[in-house]
C-alpha cells in the first residue's frame, strides 16, 4: 500500500501569520490529529519564519506555505517594470519559504487577487505568465520548493478560473517546480464536475483543498466529497491535502474574501472535517 498523503490544515481559520507568541497553536493542530499545516507568508520578519519551522519540526508538523500577490506584485502587467517586481517578490517569497523549511508555495500570486482588467485573459497576459513562472520555478529548485499557484473563482480572479485552463498554463511553462492545486470550493463555482475538473488537472495535481461551499464544516454542506476523492482515486493522486474553512475570528482576512458571518465552531471543523478527509484518505489507499 502506498504512502498516505498528509493531510494540512490551513491557518487562516485563525491569524493572517503566525507569530511566535501564537506557536500553541501548532501544538493544538498537531493534538487534533493533522500532519502539518498550511499558512500565509504575512510577517515581515522572516526570523518569524525560522521560528515557526523549527517549532513545527520539534513536534513533527510539516510546513506548506501560501501567499497571494496584490496590484503592485503583478506578474502579468504591460509594464515590464511591474512585472520584473513581481518577479522579486515571488524570490523573496521563495526564500521565505525555504527558511520555514517548507518545500511547497501555494496560492494566487501567478495574477493579482482581486484584481480586473475588465476584459477576458489576453494572449499577451498568457505569455507574461508562463514567464514568470518558468523565472519563478528556476529560482525555487535551488530551495526544492514546489511552486502550486492557485486558480481561484471568477469573483476573485480573471485570469483563469477552471482546472482546464491551469492545466493549459502549466503544460506551457512545462517546469518540473511549477505544479499545480485544485479546491473544492472554487471548483463548486466553477466547473461543470468535480470529477472532470479533477481529471483536468491531474497531470499536474499536487496538492488539494479540501473546502466546503460555505467555506464552513467540510461535510456540512452541498459538496459531495465522496466524488472528489473518488476522482482523485481514480487519477491516482499522490500529494498532499490540506481543510480550508474560514470565520470571522480572522476579520483581515475575512473582509478580503467576503466572509460576513461565522459559518463553522473551530472545533468542528478541526475534528469533523478530519475525520472527513481522513475516510477520503483510507478511499484513496482501497483496493480498485
Amino acid at each position: 500500500m502506498s504512502q498516505a498523503p498528509p493531510i494540512f490544515m490551513n491557518m487562516h481559520l485563525w491569524c493572517n501569520d503566525i507569530q511566535p507568541e501564537q506557536l500553541s497553536l501548532l501544538d493544538q493542530i498537531k493534538a487534533a490529529g493533522y500532519d502539518g499545516i498550511e499558512f500565509f507568508l504575512g510577517s515581515p520578519d522572516r526570523k518569524s519564519y525560522e521560528i515557526l519551522g523549527e517549532h513545527a519540526r520539534d513536534i513533527g508538523l510539516q510546513l506548506i506555505t501560501v501567499v497571494g500577490a496584490s496590484p503592485e506584485y503583478n506578474a502579468i502587467s504591460p509594464e515590464a517594470s511591474v512585472r520584473a517586481t513581481a518577479l522579486e517578490w515571488i524570490k523573496e517569497r521563495i526564500t521565505d519559504t525555504a527558511a520555514a523549511g517548507s518545500t511547497n508555495l501555494g496560492g494566487p500570486y501567478h495574477a493579482p487577487f482581486k484584481h480586473f482588467s475588465g476584459q477576458p485573459v489576453t494572449a499577451d497576459e498568457v505569455s507574461y505568465c508562463v514567464e514568470f513562472l518558468q523565472e519563478a520555478g528556476e529560482f525555487a529548485k535551488q530551495y526544492d520548493v514546489t511552486l502550486t499557484p492557485e486558480f481561484l473563482n471568477r469573483y476573485e480572479a480573471y485570469f483563469g478560473n477552471t482546472m482546464s485552463q491551469l492545466a493549459s498554463l502549466l503544460a506551457q511553462v512545462d517546469h518540473s517546480h511549477v505544479r499545480g492545486m485544485f479546491d473544492t470550493y472554487h471548483a463548486n463555482i466553477e466547473e461543470k464536475s468535480q470529477t472532470q475538473a479533477i481529471k483536468d488537472i491531474a497531470p499536474f495535481l499536487t496538492h488539494v483543498h479540501i473546502s466546503e461551499n460555505d467555506r464552513g464544516t467540510p461535510g456540512r454542506g452541498q459538496i459531495d466529497f465522496d466524488e472528489v476523492f473518488q476522482a482523485l482515486k481514480e487519477v491516482n493522486f499522490h500529494g498532499t491535502i490540506a481543510i480550508e474553512a474560514f470565520d470571522r475570528q480572522n476579520e483581515d482576512f475575512a473582509n478580503a474574501i467576503n466572509v460576513w458571518r461565522n459559518f463553522s465552531p473551530s472545533q468542528e471543523i478541526l475534528t469533523e472535517g478530519l475525520s472527513l478527509v481522513q475516510s477520503g484518505v483510507a478511499t484513496l489507499q482501497g483496493a480498485s
